[in-house]
């Protein structure tokens, strides 16, 4: 599937909220949930920031919505990076979700304790079933990493475990992630990417020799959902040079 390709980050948020708003009326057509991955990130931020507003935040069914986490830095819930904080302060502070539907990575309990209840959660949701998330929100790392799956660690390689915990040497931070395996059962994954600083790497990951220790980007191959690419401008630079 060919990327879609906006000005910039405003018109990326508009452009992902009206095709996830329709994507998640149709689905909730023929079933009586939606599982949400949201990421981490400036880019979701102002997509978060609009699904909270009107007219976007009237046309959800927020209580059929189920959220997940793609990774989390392990930082206490207040600290301004934690993911699960900022998808709580620009979005489900703001609409009626359900508390029990709402499912964070704990960081107030060790690492691997986290990681090990975190996988629990997603066994009783997904297990026999032929997708596991309905939507996954992905973001792309200038070094082509997503979720915390970075050039180098081991978790690239991971085929069984749903979820690990690692420790990130370059920021000095323990980190917990959702693995390829689960992430590719997706009925449809989203990539959101906006910046010139993304346009190589992107162009890389979808064009490029398959390299995932390189670029673990291209690891995110669903087995039977589709992949969407939203760029803006800046980051589909190479992808246009290339193109002509």
């Amino acid at each position: 599937m060919e990327p879609v390709i906006v000005k910039d980050a405003d018109e990326l948020s508009r452009e992902v909220a009206e095709w996830m708003i329709g994507y998640m009326e149709e689905t909730l057509l023929r079933q009586d949930r939606f599982c949400l991955v949201l990421s981490g990130g400036n880019t979701p931020k102002k997509l978060y920031q609009l699904l909270a507003t009107s007219p976007f935040r009237e046309r959800v069914d927020w209580k059929k919505l189920h959220f997940f986490w793609g990774d989390e830095r392990y930082v206490p819930f207040e600290d301004e990076r934690n993911n699960a904080h900022m998808a709580f302060e620009q979005l489900l502070k703001h609409v009626p979700v359900v508390k029990e539907q709402v499912h964070i990575m704990r960081t107030d309990i060790e690492p691997a304790e986290s990681a090990r209840d975190y996988e629990k959660i997603l066994h009783r949701y997904f297990d026999g079933l032929p997708f596991s998330f309905d939507l996954v929100l992905l973001g792309l790392g200038d070094n082509a990493h997503t979720l915390s799956l970075f050039p180098g660690y081991e978790n690239i390689y991971e085929k069984q475990k749903w979820v690990m915990h690692f420790f990130l040497k370059e920021q000095n931070m323990t980190r917990i992630t959702l693995t390829a395996p689960i992430i590719n059962l997706s009925a449809h994954i989203a990539f959101l990417v906006t910046g010139a600083d993304k346009a190589m790497p992107v162009y890389q990951v979808l064009y490029g020799q398959h390299f995932p220790d390189l670029y673990p980007a291209q690891l995110i191959q669903p087995y039977r959902g589709q992949t969407h690419w939203f760029l803006d401008q800046a980051a589909a630079t190479e992808v246009n040079n290339n193109a002509l």
